[in-house]
């Protein structure tokens, strides 16, 4: 399992949100490449980027920051979410260097879209489900659906998307811990990896979720743990790379 730092981009600031809420932000850096590369320094191997403003206008609107990410990185790689409606704006990022690109809203509104993103770029989309109370929210959160958060990862199943980034909405940016038996049974109903995220806080909050690899779950994003200082990063990678004890 892989633990994924985060970088969430507003006005071109590094900041973090309370649940997603664009009004309950703190300012972490007025730059967030020195933030990416600060992370993989000290042994990040993906950067998860997301574009704040982008998720709320429905565009890319921070793809210059997003941009000197990639260029400032040397060896880790860049996963990019947030205003992603159409297959230019994903032809975009990649040709930029993004591993990766992220798609939230869209794999609900516009399913063809996604899948044929999946098909024109194999290996290079991820699904993302951001859920509260079991139920996905879409437009940077803003709106709850109706549709299970399984069912929707089960309708992506046969598509290609190489993983699943998985958020309890509830939990992010809190600091409460993971929603380990929500992400377990994600992750059991799909063959697709899963990614966890929202609410880590400590290093036991890693070791729990270590525990549920077994069923799927590949890797972990965290974000104000690790610019609160609650969670160390390095002993977060040591512990996954060198035998968790």
């Amino acid at each position: 399992m892989e633990i994924i730092p985060a970088v969430d981009i507003k006005n071109g600031k590094c900041v973090r949100l309370l649940q997603g809420r664009m009004d309950a932000e703190t300012v972490f850096s007025d730059d967030p490449a020195s933030m990416a590369v600060k992370w993989e320094k000290q042994g990040a191997k993906t950067i998860h980027v997301v574009d704040l403003d982008g998720a709320i206008s429905k565009k890319p609107v921070n793809q210059d920051s997003v941009r000197k990410i990639v260029e400032s990185l040397t060896a880790a790689s860049v996963h990019i979410g947030g205003g992603v409606r159409d297959l230019e704006t994903v032809r975009m990022y990649l040709e930029s260097g993004v591993r990766k690109v992220i798609i939230g809203t869209e794999a609900i509104r516009n399913p063809e879209f996604a899948k044929q993103a999946c098909k024109e770029f194999p290996g290079r989309i991820i699904l993302g489900i951001d859920a509260r109370n079991g139920k996905v929210a879409v437009e940077g959160w803003t709106e709850t659906t109706e549709i299970e958060a399984v069912d929707l990862a089960r309708s992506y199943e046969q598509s290609g998307v190489s993983a699943v980034n998985f958020t309890d909405i509830h939990r992010d940016g809190m600091q409460t811990g993971p929603n380990i038996e929500e992400t377990r049974k994600l992750a059991e109903s799909v063959m697709i990896p899963v990614i966890a995220s929202g609410g880590v806080s400590v290093i036991d909050d890693i070791r729990n979720l270590a525990r549920i690899e077994k069923y799927g779950v590949t890797g972990v994003i965290a974000g104000r743990a690790l610019y609160s200082g609650s969670l160390d990063l390095v002993e977060a990678v040591r512990f996954l790379q060198e035998g968790r004890a």
